[in-house]
This record gives structure tokens, sequence and C-alpha cells, in this order.
């Protein structure tokens, strides 16, 4: 994991909010507002947050699925938003996504192997009939189905195996990068650690890079090498897996690590309850968004909204607690409960 294979440089998507009989934009849903990050080859990011935090759009955004309102995509030093059609087409087969409803991302009408045949054939990946017949049969085994399953439909399968087949659908033209949305939180426990060490095996059979989005620390901490915390379209902590778990900075992430259920009953953890609802991402509070739920907050959280700061040792925070986060000129003494802590 030396190069970034995936550049993320203030990405931002808003949706217009129209009413009235000309449907006159009244204002903006910033779903996605200037989120930055880097992803290297071979690496697993894991994207965490609430729903409606902006983890999908984000997704979405980084293949063009959404079209970003700014910002930088950048794979292997080349910006995806400026592609035209043409050269996004080529680019499908490094960037492919696993959908989270294993139900819905698969056409009812065809057999598993037409889908995937159409892919292969489409992409020109096999030049026989032959050749893609036994490229279908070879990717339903290294998924962990059976060859024969080819000539059924999905309404035959059961949910994992159909997130299985989206992973197969994924993996048909040999990409690089795949963003897992939310892959398992459709599933029964008993099936998402099945899928998530068949994901860590591909990863490590065919060198795939992942963004890994979930709305739940527990399922990321063992798949993901580093793992970056989303709050209202804003990137909040970034961090190595083992630090963030081990030392939370924002308190968001606190909150949000103690809310995993302990599996030993007798380890004693306290929860951070926060206190009242999401704002609106069309109507964001002014300073740092965080402040109106925040266990922690102090004088200046309403009024000045924090920079994302780096540490020195890669572990970046939004937080006014912390001195990396004060943007230059502000001058902020944090209260003396933070300062202990820090």
């Amino acid at each position: 994991m030396s190069e970034p294979l995936i550049e993320v440089r203030n990405l931002k998507k808003f949706f217009p909010i129209k009413r009235g009989l000309l449907s006159r934009t009244v204002g903006e849903v910033k779903a996605v507002n200037d989120v930055s990050f880097e992803i290297k080859a071979g690496e697993t990011l894991g994207l965490v947050g609430e729903s409606g935090c902006g983890k999908t759009t984000t997704g979405r955004s980084l293949l063009r699925l959404i079209e970003p309102t700014a910002g930088s995509v950048f794979f292997e030093g080349k910006d995806v938003t400026k592609m035209d059609d043409r050269q996004m087409r080529r680019m499908r087969r490094e960037m492919q996504i696993i959908f989270q409803d294993p139900y819905s991302s698969l056409n009812p009408r065809i057999t598993i192997g037409n889908m995937l045949s159409e892919i292969i054939r489409f992409h020109k990946l096999r030049s026989s009939e032959a050749e893609i017949r036994d490229r279908v049969e070879e990717l339903l085994v290294t998924v962990g189905l059976r060859a024969e399953y080819s000539r059924r439909y999905p309404h035959e399968f059961s949910g994992g195996q159909r997130q299985r087949i989206g992973i197969a659908r994924a993996l048909s033209v040999e990409p690089k990068f795949i963003v897992c949305d939310e892959p398992v939180s459709a599933l029964d426990v008993s099936i998402q650690s099945q899928v998530i060490n068949l994901l860590e095996d591909l990863q490590n059979r065919f060198n795939l890079t992942y963004l890994f989005i979930a709305h739940d620390l527990s399922v990321v901490e063992h798949i993901s090498d580093r793992v970056a915390v989303m709050y209202l379209g804003e990137i909040v902590e970034i961090a190595t897996a083992d630090e963030l778990y081990r030392n939370p900075k924002h308190p968001y992430t606190q909150a949000l690590l103690s809310a995993v259920p302990q599996p030993d009953p007798r380890r004693k953890s306290s929860r951070v309850i926060l206190t009242g609802d999401v704002p609106s991402p069309a109507n964001l509070p002014s300073g740092c968004y965080f402040h109106p739920r925040c266990p922690k907050a102090f004088e200046p959280c309403p009024s000045v909204h924090p920079v994302f700061g780096n540490d020195g040792t890669g572990h970046s925070t939004r937080c006014l607690l912390w001195p990396e986060s004060v943007p230059a000129g502000v001058s902020i003494t944090p209260p003396a409960e933070s300062e202990a802590s820090a």
C-alpha cells in the first residue's frame, strides 16, 4: 500500500429543493459537503455514519452513478469527473459497486448465467461462447456458489446467495476498485460474517481495493485498514482502524463506539447518549454541525466551523477540542476537562 489508487478532493453533491408550479429552486440539500480522502491500492477504507449522512451518495459519486456538484475524483491519477461517456465506459471495468439490496439489484427476468454472460460479452472479455460460459461458472464457484446455479433465476436464491451473485457481477469485469455499499446490512447476522470473510479472501486473491460503507462500526472493524466517520455530509474523523477504536477523538465517533454491543456481559462500557435529532442537510447548523447534539460542546462551537486537521500521525479529526482543527487566526481555549483528556 504505497501510492493512492483513489484520491477524492473537495467532493460536493448538492440536491436542489424545488417548489411551486414553476419548480423554482428554493434551497439545496448538502448531501456531501467538501469531502476529501484517499485510498491506497490494496487497502480497505471503511466509511461509517448514521443513515442519511451522505455515505452512499459519496460512494456513488466516486463512480459517477451520481454526478458530483463539484470536486475531483482521481483514479490512478486520472480525473474521473472530467471524463466523457466513452472514457467512462472504459473506466467502468476498473471501478465497480456492490449494492446494498440483493433483492432489487438483480434483474428478475433473466437467469444469473445470462446476466453475467451479457456483461462479459459487452466488455469483450472473452472471445467465444464456450469461454464466456466457462467464465460464468468460474465466477460462481469463486463466490461460493455451484456452477449449475447459472441456470437459475434470482427469486430461487436466498438473500446471502443473491449478495454473492452481486459480488460475482462486480468481479466479472476484473476491477481494481469496488465500492461496497452496505453489502451486509440486509443480511442475517450469521450470513454477514460469511460475506465479509468472502470479501477479505477476494481482496487478498485479486489485490482489490475497497470503499466499505456501513452504518455499524462493529461491521467494519475487522475488514478495514482505515476508518472514516461521516456526519451531515462531512468526514469528521479518519484514522487507522486500531487507532480509531482505541483512541476516538471526535465526540460523535465516541458516541457511535459506545453503542456497539459488547459480546462479554462482564465488560461494562459507558454509553454516550446523544440528545436531539440529526439536523436537516438542507438547513445546516452554524459553526460545528455536531454542536446541537454534542455532550462536549463549549462556547465557540455554535459560531466557529472546525477544519479537518491532522495531528501528524495520520489521525485526522474535525473538532475544536483539538488544536489541529482550530481555523487559522482563531484563538480558542478548550475547557479544562478536554485538556486533561488530550
